[in-house]
């Protein structure tokens, strides 16, 4: 609730928070003691399309020495301690909303307005501190292909996507949900809202303007992601890729002298498909005008 009233200051403290335990616990001697990247991706809905902010973040398995002279590499399926994370990442929420509320950058409104007072507020945070927190990992991927295709399904996803919409009539709106507290035949199901709360709760996950989804940190930080990166291929003795030339996703042409680059969709990851042209000060052709015509 206290981020639903206050979307913006909560989300930037959830996407910092989380990166700083990895990269602080990642930087410690007695962990993995190396500089890791970071890649972030802020989610703020569940199945149902209920409010339930959460990060999803991938990171490589191993990081730069603090002199940046060797590559040093995690154990085999294990990164860090999430214990360890858990522990230093409820630390780094309950401090900064700490420090958010004494700087008067929290509002509270209805049910909530009486956390206005830091004391109420301070109470309120108390409880949280000796609770165990959750920080969830999993295991490595199958590989940089594997890599890719999570990060399209997860960076330019909105709310809900049409595949899970099933039908639209004078009841609502009925779509497919999946109960995360269910394991089994059962945890896949359907949903049906009225139309205006299905509107209210896809509009929850407007974010405010200027907001990022997708944030870098660590040696992937955007000041010196290019040079890092450059350093670490070195250390690893990996092929610099040519700028230009798409080795996997290319067109092969006959007729072409050279391999055509096949870009990739701007929304789902997948191949962009070029149906077609037109040349500048053109007017592109009309859509057909009979439904036959379009079928």
């Amino acid at each position: 609730d206290i981020a639903h009233q206050n979307k913006r200051e909560i989300y930037n403290l959830l996407m910092r928070a989380s990166a700083d335990a990895v990269i602080r616990i990642a930087a410690d001697p007695k962990h993995l003691g190396a500089r890791v990247g970071v890649t972030s991706v802020l989610h703020t809905w569940g199945s149902a399309m209920t409010h339930h902010p959460h990060v999803h973040m991938i990171v490589p398995g191993g990081g730069l020495s603090e002199d940046g002279t060797k590559w040093i590499a995690c154990r085999k399926n294990f990164f860090l301690s999430v214990r360890v994370l858990s522990r230093l990442y409820r630390r780094l929420i309950l401090d900064g909303l700490s420090r958010l509320h004494k700087a008067g950058k929290l509002r509270f409104f209805g049910d909530h307005a009486k956390l206005a007072d830091l004391a109420v507020f301070d109470a309120f945070l108390q409880p949280l501190r000796k609770i165990d927190w959750v920080v969830y990992a999993k295991e490595p991927f199958a590989g940089p292909k594997a890599v890719l295709a999570y990060l399209s399904r997860y960076t330019h996803r909105v709310a809900i996507s049409n595949s899970r919409l099933i039908r639209v009539d004078d009841r609502g709106v009925t779509f497919r949900v999946k109960d995360y507290r269910i394991t089994g035949p059962g945890r896949h199901t359907t949903m049906t809202l009225k139309t205006d709360e299905f509107i209210r709760r896809f509009l929850i996950h407007v974010l405010p303007k200027g907001q990022h989804r997708i944030r870098h940190y660590g040696f992937f930080g955007n000041g010196n992601r290019t040079a890092n990166i450059a350093r670490i291929r070195e250390l690893l003795g990996a092929e610099t890729p040519v700028p230009g030339l798409a080795h996997d996703n290319t067109i092969e042409d006959a007729d072409a002298p050279a391999r055509v680059l096949a870009l990739p969709c701007p929304c789902c990851g997948g191949r962009l498909i070029i149906v077609d042209t037109f040349a500048p000060a053109q007017h592109p052709r009309a859509p057909p005008a009979s439904a036959r015509a379009a079928a």
